[in-house]
């Protein structure tokens, strides 16, 4: 995904639908058969990748967790993410 900044329209078909512009396309990331995210705020629509939303999203519900547990470092996480897969993994 890139930091673009342009402006582009395009026209309502009669049932609704949009095609995306492929300059807006590939600045979000969006490639076929992936989902968008439609933010309506006030007058405005944003078109996001829904991928990359949900990540946004649970960067948010899980700002401060780190706090809460014993972890002292980046490190630590990897190394307990590791350690909860190969325990999944042997299952």
């Amino acid at each position: 995904m890139t930091d673009a900044n342009f402006v582009n329209d395009a026209r309502v078909m009669s049932k609704g639908q949009v095609t995306i512009p492929k300059n807006v396309r590939e600045a979000l990331g969006i490639n076929t058969g992936d989902r968008v995210t439609f933010i309506v705020e006030g007058n405005s629509v944003r078109v996001v990748n829904s991928a990359v939303y949900a990540l946004m999203r649970l960067q948010e519900q899980m700002k401060g967790e780190a706090a809460l547990t014993d972890f002292q470092s980046e490190e630590e996480i990897a190394e307990w993410i590791t350690k909860s897969r190969r325990e999944e993994n042997q299952q």
